[in-house]
């Protein structure tokens, strides 16, 4: 009997949606897509990588088309002009909430964080905190000790353990050296901890802490046909219970942390400062906010940058000339008498040029994180219905030829700026963009440029064997290197004065 009910909701499921979509249809402007397939839209056609997808879909059906995923209608946007006209004036308003999915319900705090609060009193509090509190100029200044301390700490490690003299290149994974550099250095502005590498005594909190971050990762966005089909809600109760779960995982961990830093208020840290206001705005500066900031610091600012420079590290390895090139700036203006600073970076347009043309070819988010418009908008002449998911392929705009010269190609030389043009930088997107762009953007670009600059000037590089490193990405949503990263590397004289006791 059961079975009969369930075929006949399925009936009536496929008889409402097709005329609800072929009615809105015929009433709408939508824009070109291929035809789908009844009650589950588009679904079958989503085979990873899905930028790569959507690159195609656009090469058939236009810089802008439709999906239907499930009950959810979805628009790709894949040109710059179009990113802009949503991301510009009225627009960049409409679309600035986000499409709800289970897995923030329950661990963003029922929807509560930065990343997923809708628009509106609340998020604009939450932006505003982020960049007059926590991530200002003047406050991530007051962070540089600790990127300089975390990167010391990283070449150090490097050297000794491959007991590396200065005269033979020796083997190294890059991959966990560069993750536990980004982990320590957001969690120790956050927290004041340490989790990785040495003079640590915490293996099992790190532990569960790099745990937790993964399988967030792993379920963010729309991971279950819930989300898509509601009639499989029903059948997806295991799936709500594991997020359910994890979420209440991650709430303990970060209010563990919470009550450690209200114990010891020395520190100058993130939650410290938070705590502080919170003395003067209880009402508003709850534990749930202060998490909810946590929560978002340590999952957009740890992972992201750890990729970005395993991306940059191996075209580096791939294109010597660009190394060397980035090589002899860093030797000429800073030399082997010192470690880098963060000051540097100004005269360093080279090896600023290289993180943008990683940026470029490699974004950690080839997909933005999707917005959804709160009412009816007209993007590129189509009609945009209102909580549609409106999805812009970054990877996909980074390398159209009708922008770029050679686009596929590594070439840091295209962002030398050109009097009287536009400079190319602004053509990128690797942080989102409009009033919802990451708002850790600086930090990112501060540390990622930082750590490279670093490693140029203190090693020299080469493949293994000679061998081209492999450039494929992963098929998830955070376009990872498929193979992790080798290299062999080799200690140049300022190394030395580094370990020198």
């Amino acid at each position: 009997m059961g079975y009969v009910v369930i075929i006949l909701l399925l009936i009536l499921l496929l008889i409402g949606y097709k005329w609800l979509f072929s009615s809105k249809t015929h009433r709408l402007q939508l824009p070109p897509g291929p035809l789908a397939l009844p009650i589950v839209g588009h679904l079958n056609l989503l085979k990873p990588p899905i930028h790569r997808l959507f690159l195609r879909l656009s090469e058939t059906h236009g810089p802008i088309f439709s999906l239907r995923f499930g009950s959810r209608r979805v628009v790709v946007v894949s040109s710059l002009s179009l990113a802009r006209e949503c991301f510009t004036g009225q627009n960049d308003i409409v679309l600035s909430n986000r499409p709800r999915f289970l897995t923030p319900k329950y661990v963003a705090y029922n929807y509560t964080t930065v990343g997923t609060s809708p628009y509106g009193d609340h998020w604009r509090n939450l932006r505003r905190i982020c960049s007059l509190e926590i991530l200002s100029t003047h406050r991530l200044t007051n962070f540089l000790p600790i990127r300089k301390d975390e990167i010391r700490r990283m070449l150090t490690r490097l050297a000794r353990d491959n007991n590396n003299s200065g005269v033979d290149f020796r083997h190294v994974e890059i991959e966990p050296l560069l993750s536990d550099l980004t982990f320590n250095n957001i969690v120790r502005m956050v927290t004041g901890k340490r989790y990785y590498g040495d003079e640590v005594h915490n293996e099992e909190e790190a532990n569960l802490f790099k745990n937790l971050v993964t399988l967030i990762n792993d379920n963010s966005g729309a991971s279950h046909p819930g989300d898509y089909l509601p009639v499989l809600k029903v059948f997806g109760h295991k799936y709500e219970k594991k997020v359910k779960a994890l979420g209440e995982a991650m709430d303990e961990f970060l209010q563990g942390l919470l009550d450690e830093c209200r114990r010891d208020r020395d520190g100058n840290t993130m939650v410290n400062h938070l705590l502080s206001l919170q003395e003067h705005e209880p009402e508003y500066y709850t534990d749930v906010t202060i998490k909810g900031l946590m929560l978002g610091m340590m999952i957009a600012g740890t992972d992201t940058s750890a990729v970005t420079l395993e991306w940059a590290m191996a075209n580096l390895l791939n294109h010597p000339q660009v190394l060397e090139k980035a090589k002899a700036e860093i030797d000429g203006k800073v030399g082997q008498d010192r470690l880098i600073d963060e000051p540097d970076i100004a005269d360093l347009p080279y090896l600023q040029n290289v993180v943008s043309e990683t940026f470029r070819l490699y974004p950690a988010a080839p997909l933005l994180v999707p917005r959804s418009p709160t009412e009816d908008i007209t993007i590129g002449g189509y009609h945009v219905p209102r909580d549609t998911i409106v999805l812009v392929n970054a990877w996909a705009i980074h390398r159209d030829k009708e922008l770029w010269a050679e686009p596929e190609r590594f070439k840091p030389e295209r962002f030398d700026n050109r009097a009287g043009c536009e400079p190319d930088v602004h053509k990128l997107m690797p942080f989102g963009n409009g009033r919802r762009a990451c708002p850790g953007a600086g930090l990112g670009q501060r540390i990622v440029t930082l750590v490279l600059g670093s490693l140029i000037q203190c090693f020299d590089w080469k493949n293994v064997n000679g061998e081209r490193i492999d450039m494929t990405e992963t098929p998830g949503m955070a376009m990872r290197k498929m193979v992790p990263l080798r290299a062999t590397c080799r200690a140049r004289p300022i190394m030395h004065k580094l370990l020198a006791p």
